[in-house]
């Protein structure tokens, strides 16, 4: 493929847009603005995975893409999961009218209206990070140059998610280390017990009621209580 210097002006302009975005929210939200601009099509979604198998939608255009993406999951099959799961960088449905790979997914997209996918992996030097998916109504929508410069986009939009994602872990941290402190405080002014011992009766409690010991100190600041 080709670039042209405006081409390059475009993807230099909109990866410095992303990496602008303060939060995982507004960064997908670009992505996928930028992602119908690139590459012409009806709808588009974002989809993460975690523990290299658990996936979800974090963002879409419309409804329908994750209730699609849900569908995937449910029957362990389509070219999200084709595209996470083995070397490609990229997996396209010319027509789910036709296609026979995913004929569980394949019914539910063309029911749905849609008759070409392009799916393409996000990913950084370090690992996968999900997919970014373009839905058309019509067949045959998406041709080698679509793939060429969704290829292009992807790779800027992973970096992009990938530290806005890393971020939003790090904040998430912080937050439960400071609901923990503040139960470590009440605990400590109520039973005149240190630190370390407080710490403990909040890992009990999280350990034996199979609950995370944020979501436990979060409990007993909102109630002054410990869970039953």
């Amino acid at each position: 493929m080709i670039v042209s210097h405006k081409d390059a002006e475009d993807f230099a302009s909109m990866a410095l847009s992303l990496h602008e975005e303060s939060t995982l929210d507004e960064t997908v939200d670009r992505v996928l603005d930028f992602a119908t601009k690139a590459v012409a099509c009806d709808h588009a979604g974002v989809l993460f995975v975690h523990a290299k198998s658990q996936v979800e939608t974090v963002a879409a255009t419309h409804d329908t893409v994750a209730r699609l993406d849900r569908v995937q999951v449910e029957h362990q099959q389509g070219p999200d999961l084709e595209v996470l799961r083995r070397p490609a960088d990229w997996v396209v449905v010319s027509d789910t009218r036709t296609e026979e790979r995913w004929p569980a997914w394949t019914r539910e997209v063309a029911q749905a209206g849609f008759r070409s996918m392009l799916g393409i992996r996000l990913y950084t030097s370090s690992a996968a990070i999900g997919s970014l998916n373009f839905y058309a109504a019509a067949a045959d929508h998406f041709t080698p140059e679509d793939v060429d410069v969704a290829n292009i986009f992807a790779r800027h939009a992973a970096v992009a998610l990938s530290a806005a994602r890393e971020t939003a872990n790090l904040w998430r941290a912080i937050d439960a280390r400071r609901l923990i402190g503040q139960a470590q405080g009440i605990l400590m002014e109520r039973f005149a017990i240190d630190a370390d011992q407080a710490f403990a009766v909040l890992r009990r409690y999280s350990q034996d009621r199979n609950l995370k010991l944020h979501h436990v100190a979060e409990r007993l600041i909102a109630t002054r209580r410990l869970p039953e």
